[in-house]
């Protein structure tokens, strides 16, 4: 629904929209059209302007709508791709435009927001695992490092997608970025699930043991806890598994000035395999359902050893091209 109509006090033209679906009709195909409208007539669209709050699904949208047309790699953080929708609309002409005042999802995280490990800076994160609190400890510093190694396998295959001369190149090396995107935030949310993880245990064995039911409640939490404690890291290995594939690929095909960068990025993930291995197993060793432990660790056993095979050769591969 829309209607437009001529604001003589400002000399423009207006066009105000109220949309309805917007899986039907997305807030940028609306705004392209009007702009070609406009120039159809001899005028440009000066400015962009939301009323009111708008899904976050709408600008992640937008802003992968426009760097497509622009064949630049989508393979980038939400910030950033939502920086693009705001600057490409020109949400921000008519007057400031913060995402954190206007986003749903983001209002909605501001009032239930808790302190995570993600969100602190290098420094901090670090000075936090050196205290002598347990958590975060090498659960959630192996799922960190993870992500970093698939932050520079993607970061490889943006350079790659944006190198001159490779301008053909950029759709698949936009889909690889994404790809690695997708890993490395998975990863992160495993950073502050682990140390959770961690306290569910210390919640479990805060539990009285009092009476016999009380002992029998507080010994099943901790066997719960434990178990979980256990599927946290083994899917800190999977996941980071996966980003092999990715710097795999970037050493291949990627851009030749950043193989090493792709070699320590196989090196990040080895070490966020094998370190996510240890925990499954320190945390195994507590749990009663030896089941369920055997079929776990067969599994963990399994991706350690593919793991040492990818990374060998990964790095073979790197060293020979420098």
């Amino acid at each position: 629904k829309a209607i437009g109509w001529y604001i003589s006090e400002y000399g423009i033209a207006q066009v105000s929209m109220n949309l309805t679906d917007i899986s039907l009709t997305p807030l940028h195909i609306a705004f392209d059209e009007v702009c070609r409208c406009a120039q159809n007539r001899g005028i440009r669209v000066t400015g962009c302007e939301i009323v009111g709050l708008v899904p976050k699904k709408v600008l992640v949208e937008a802003g992968k709508y426009y760097l497509e047309k622009q064949q630049r790699s989508i393979g980038i953080s939400e910030k950033e791709i939502i920086k693009i929708a705001v600057k490409s609309m020109g949400l921000d002409d008519l007057k400031p435009f913060n995402p954190e005042e206007k986003v749903i999802e983001y209002l909605l995280e501001a009032e239930n927001k808790t302190t995570k490990l993600i969100d602190m800076t290098c420094q901090a994160f670090a000075d936090e695992t050196a205290s002598e609190s347990p958590a975060p400890g090498g659960g959630s510093i192996s799922a960190y490092l993870g992500a970093l190694g698939a932050a520079l396998g993607t970061m490889v295959a943006n350079l790659s997608a944006h190198k001159p001369g490779w301008d053909e190149q950029w759709k698949v090396f936009s889909d690889w970025a994404e790809k690695g995107e997708k890993i490395k935030n998975e990863l992160l949310f495993l950073v502050d699930e682990d140390t959770k993880s961690f306290n569910k245990i210390m919640d479990a064995f805060g539990l009285p043991k009092t009476s016999e039911q009380e002992k029998n409640i507080r010994s099943k939490a901790i066997q719960e806890a434990t178990k979980y404690a256990i599927e946290v890291p083994y899917k800190t290995m999977c996941k980071a598994f996966e980003a092999f594939e990715l710097c795999n690929a970037m050493v291949d095909i990627g851009n030749p000035n950043s193989v090493s960068d792709a070699g320590v990025g196989a090196l990040c993930i080895r070490s966020a395999v094998m370190g996510a291995y240890l925990n499954v197993k320190i945390n195994a060793s507590s749990l009663k359902d030896k089941v369920f432990v055997d079929d776990i660790l067969q599994k963990a056993d399994d991706l350690l050893m593919k793991t040492k095979s990818m990374e060998e050769t990964i790095l073979t591969k790197v060293n020979n091209k420098l």
